[in-house]
């Protein structure tokens, strides 16, 4: 009987021990600078490493699946760093050896949570690299491993995984973090009156110049998922003066608005949003609508269809009338040229 309680405690010690192991690898800091890549140099000798990767598979964290946890099988070396806001982090780890086998993981998570697998329970977003198993058409891969993170409107504490696959402890690599992005702005207030547009019969025309709009620098409202107009990666499409007008599309109603420059060598961008009647939120004070459309210059062709000089955009109403704000703008910075938008209304 003292025999079988002695096991179970020395199998429980030797448990806990294994889970102790696992829970304080510790992770090194790396700092990160807007707009530049940093190096760091390691090796996988430093790691541990993790005999449970059901947190990987879970799906609160997203990382990998189960079916790829042999990826993984390795000792896992860990690094911190935050990514700011309105920013995109490129995260590539580069072993010194071509001929073996690495694999990457990174994953986002609040400022103050300190959980390293295998005690993770949730994160913002995990991503992660590893040998393929078959070739992907048009695509190619080396020794190298590389993610991709991006946050938008909050700073994230951001958990670096270097792995050896296959059961790999031992092989120095080089650790590189790219920042784009992630200096902090100060944007000033844009001065752009609103033009409300009286829509009469079924079309309304009416022109205007970019040169009476203003420009917005902080154009996060847009990517915000209570707006939803367009991804912070399309800013570009938007960077130029914004001339706002309002209008109001009926209930039962579906509502076509299209910019026209003048000068079709000009590259204008285009958005319309439905917001409830009394509501006075303006870009880049937007904190939500009912919908938002844009439309922009394609940055390469779709199948089966074409695009000239002109933007255009569909809205719907069905029970009730909404505000509606429409806002041209220049695309790549642009500040002027004439146009001309239209206003369709049909009953639905």
């Amino acid at each position: 009987m003292k025999k079988s309680i002695l096991c179970i405690c020395c199998c429980v010690f030797i448990l806990n021990f294994s889970q102790a192991q696992d829970n304080h690898m510790g992770a090194k800091h790396i700092k990160v600078k807007a707009n530049w890549t940093v190096s760091e140099s390691g090796t996988l000798a430093d790691g541990h490493k993790i005999a449970d990767l059901s947190w990987a598979a879970n799906s609160s964290v997203a990382c990998f699946p189960a079916t790829r946890n042999q990826k993984f099988s390795g000792n896992h070396v860990f690094y911190t760093t935050t990514i700011p806001k309105r920013s995109e982090m490129f995260i590539k780890v580069i072993p010194k050896n071509k001929n073996q086998n690495f694999s990457l993981y990174a994953y986002e998570v609040g400022m103050t949570n300190n959980q390293l697998p295998p005690d993770l329970n949730s994160c913002v977003t995990c991503e992660a690299d590893f040998k393929w198993d078959y070739k992907r058409r048009g695509k190619t891969q080396d020794h190298t491993r590389e993610v991709r993170l991006n946050a938008i409107n909050n700073p994230y504490k951001v958990v670096i995984g270097v792995v050896g696959a296959e059961g790999l402890t031992e092989g120095d690599f080089t650790l590189e973090i790219k920042l784009n992005g992630g200096e902090e702005i100060s944007y000033s207030t844009p001065k752009i009156e609103v033009v409300k547009i009286e829509t009469k019969g079924a079309v309304t025309v009416t022109n205007g110049n970019l040169n009476t709009g203003d420009v917005i620098g902080d154009l996060s409202w847009a990517s915000n998922s209570s707006v939803a107009c367009f991804p912070s990666i399309r800013n570009q499409k938007f960077s130029g003066n914004h001339v706002l007008y309002e209008t109001t599309i009926p209930k039962y109603s579906e509502m076509f608005v299209t910019v026209i420059p003048k000068n079709k060598n000009q590259n204008f961008s285009l958005y319309a949003y439905m917001v409830g009647a009394t509501n006075e939120q303006l870009p880049p004070n937007l904190t939500s609508c009912i919908t938002c459309e844009a439309d922009f210059k394609w940055d390469r062709k779709w199948k089966g269809k074409t695009q000239d000089h002109t933007r255009k955009i569909r809205l719907n109403a069905i029970n009730r009338p909404y505000k509606v704000i429409i806002g041209v703008t220049g695309a790549e910075g642009l500040t002027e040229g004439d146009f001309e938008v239209k206003i369709e209304i049909k009953k639905r």
